[in-house]
C-alpha cells in the first residue's frame, strides 16, 4: 500500500488517491442544484469511501460552488461522514463580473471572506487543508500571510497548501506563514510531463530551459511537500486514442494493464506513484465503474522499465 507521508503527519490517515470533485453540482451552468445533484453526489462519496478513497477535493469555483453545495447536502444530512474523510477546497480564483476580467485575488478580504463561504457551502466547521488556487503576482505577501495565519489560528482550516505553483513562489509565501506548506497540486499525467520531463532533460542543448516546475520533484521530498497531480488521467485521451502517438501510448498502457489485470486508468495512475516523490493522483471521473477501476492503483507498482517504457512513449522521443 502507497503511503502520503507529508499529509499523515499533519491531518492523519489520508489515501493516496484524490477524489477531484469538479465534476459535481449538476455542471458549469445557472441551474438551480437538484435532487439527483445531490444523489450523484452521495453515490459518488459512497463509492468512494468503499474503494479506500478519503480524500476529496474542492474549489469554490467547481461548477459555480455548486460542487460545494451539493457535497455539503450529503455531509449536512449524514454528519457522521465528515470524520470518514478529509477535506480540501481551494480558493483565490475569481471570474469576470461587473468589476473586472477573470483575475486571481489573495488579498485579506477576498481570502477570508472565501474561506467562509466554503466552510458554510460544505455545511462544516472546519477544512482539513486550504489551498490557493492558481499564484496572484499582485500577492502582498505579509497581508496574505497574516490573514491565512490568522484562520488557521481561528480553526478553520488545519493545513495550508497550494496549486500551481513554482518552488520559488512556495518559498516565498512560507517565509511569512506560521505553518508548514504540506501540498502542491500541479498538473502532471502522460500528456503533460513537464514537471517528470526536468528530470531527464538536464543540461541537453536541444531543449530550452522553460520549465517553470524545475526541481519541484526534489525540494517535494526534502520539505515533505505533497505533490498531486490534476490531469492525471490525461482527460480520456489514452482511452479514446485519436493521434499517432495517442494510440502508441494507448498500446503501452493496453499491454501493462494485461499483465497487471487492471484497466488503462489504473496504469497511467501508477506510472506517477512510481516516483520516489510518491505523487498522489487527483481523479475527477464521475463514471462510478471507472472509479473502481482506479482505486485498483492500490495493487500495482511499475518495474523500472515499464515506467521508462511509458515516460519515452508518451515523450514522442528517446530519453538524451
Amino acid at each position: 500500500m502507497h503511503r502520503i507521508r507529508s499529509l499523515n503527519k499533519t491531518i492523519g490517515q489520508a489515501s493516496q488517491l484524490v477524489y477531484g470533485c469538479m465534476g459535481l453540482g449538476g455542471g458549469w451552468n445557472d441551474n438551480a442544484l437538484t435532487k439527483d445533484d445531490i444523489h450523484q453526489a452521495e453515490h459518488i462519496i459512497d463509492t468512494c469511501l468503499e474503494h479506500n478513497i478519503t480524500v476529496f477535493d474542492h474549489a469554490d469555483i467547481y461548477t459555480f460552488n455548486k460542487a460545494e453545495k451539493a457535497f455539503g447536502q450529503v455531509l449536512k444530512s449524514r454528519p457522521g461522514l465528515r470524520e470518514q474523510i478529509v477535506l480540501q477546497s481551494k480558493c483565490g480564483i475569481r471570474f469576470a463580473d461587473g468589476y473586472g476580467p477573470k483575475r486571481y485575488d489573495f488579498s485579506a478580504e477576498w481570502l477570508t471572506t472565501s474561506v467562509q463561504g466554503i466552510l458554510q457551502r460544505l455545511s462544516i466547521d472546519y477544512l482539513d487543508i486550504l489551498l490557493l488556487h492558481r499564484p496572484d503576482p499582485l500577492m502582498e505577501l505579509h497581508e496574505t500571510a497574516q490573514a491565512l495565519n490568522q484562520m488557521h489560528a481561528q480553526g478553520l482550516f488545519k493545513a495550508i497548501g497550494v496549486s500551481n505553483m513554482s518552488v520559488s513562489q512556495i518559498e516565498f509565501l512560507q517565509s511569512a506563514l506560521a505553518m508548514p506548506i504540506i501540498v502542491n497540486q500541479v498538473e502532471c499525467g502522460l500528456h503533460h510531463l513537464a514537471l517528470l520531463d526536468q528530470q531527464v532533460i538536464g543540461n541537453d542543448a536541444q531543449y530550452p530551459s522553460y520549465n517553470t516546475f524545475g526541481g519541484m520533484l526534489e525540494y517535494s521530498q526534502m520539505k515533505g511537500v505533497q505533490l498531486q497531480a490534476w490531469g492525471a488521467l490525461s482527460q480520456g485521451r489514452y482511452s479514446r486514442p485519436q493521434t499517432d502517438v495517442e494510440h502508441r501510448v494507448h498500446k503501452v498502457l493496453a499491454e501493462s494493464a494485461l499483465h497487471h489485470g487492471v484497466s488503462i486508468e489504473a496504469v497511467q495512475l501508477a506510472f506517477l506513484t512510481r516516483h520516489p516523490a510518491n505523487i498522489q493522483p487527483v481523479i475527477g471521473t464521475t463514471n462510478i465503474n471507472r472509479i473502481r477501476e482506479c482505486s485498483k492503483l492500490a495493487n500495482i507498482i511499475l518495474s523500472r522499465e515499464e515506467w521508462y517504457k511509458l515516460l519515452q512513449t508518451a515523450r514522442n522521443a528517446e530519453l538524451p
